[in-house]
């Protein structure tokens, strides 16, 4: 999904993503409150968001006047963090398919359904029909334990190897939106280089602060994307993406340490 970038950031995003950079080490208020008012964000509505964060156990108290990730955090900060390794994920398909059966855990529940769908989409998966979703079998990773790491019913049916009629396979082969796919991976790298070539000699401050925006959107991109196998997608492309935000990221960071 392509969007303007420079979109406001929430206190709640912002926050979330300096106690993952930091993790396992804790931070304090203090300089939470400080790398906030970057995005002209006061010091109270940091405090809310810290607060809700732990109330939610995505993020802690570990001592006074100091915050850490939550034990609800643990399963998408690892996703967030193996964005590098994304490619890392992906072997050679032989034409199989994951196929998770939902059908029987009910739709009434509006907030657990919102999690379940959530959970399959960021595994990869793509709705086929009422309570069946599918995906390419060609993960190194059991998709099945990911997803109900994600949030997905312990008690929902995940059959993997499946092989399907070739009528069915060609519908599932359509399932994803591969042309906005490949249109995200040209518009994220045009982006990034665009933004390394304004950066040069800016300000730290609006350095940090740009590199931050563009950076979480091309990471939404990146660890949102379903790694599809080459004979759906321009697998190539996507590497091309994956590196030019690698480059993007150590001269983010090298931003960052100038603000503190």
């Amino acid at each position: 999904m392509l969007y303007d970038w420079r979109q406001p950031v929430t206190p709640r995003s912002l926050a979330l993503w300096f106690l993952s950079t930091a993790a396992p080490a804790p931070l304090r208020t203090a300089t939470l409150i400080g790398r906030a008012a970057i995005f002209g964000i006061e010091a109270a509505a940091m405090r809310v968001a810290l607060g809700r964060l732990v109330r939610e156990a995505l993020a802690a108290q570990p001592g006074r006047g100091v915050y850490a990730l939550g034990p609800a955090a643990g399963a998408l900060h690892a996703r967030a963090r193996g964005w590098m390794r994304v490619e890392e994920r992906v072997r050679a398909w032989d034409g199989a398919w994951i196929v998770v059966l939902t059908h029987h855990l009910g739709r009434t529940d509006r907030s657990r359904l919102a999690v379940r769908e959530r959970a399959l989409r960021l595994a990869g998966l793509a709705q086929a029909a009422p309570g069946m979703w599918v995906r390419p079998d060609n993960l190194t990773v059991a998709v099945g334990d990911e997803a109900r790491g994600l949030g997905l019913d312990a008690d929902a049916i995940v059959l993997a190897g499946a092989r399907a009629a070739a009528a069915q396979d060609a519908a599932f082969r359509d399932l994803w939106p591969v042309a906005a796919l490949e249109a995200g991976y040209r518009y994220w790298c045009a982006e990034m280089a665009a933004s390394t070539a304004r950066l040069k000699g800016a300000p730290a401050i609006d350095a940090a602060r740009e590199t931050y925006l563009l950076g979480q959107s091309v990471l939404r991109a990146i660890n949102s994307d379903p790694m599809l196998p080459g004979e759906l997608v321009d697998v190539a492309l996507r590497g091309e993406m994956v590196a030019a935000m690698k480059r993007y990221n150590a001269m983010a960071l090298g931003w960052w340490e100038k603000v503190g």
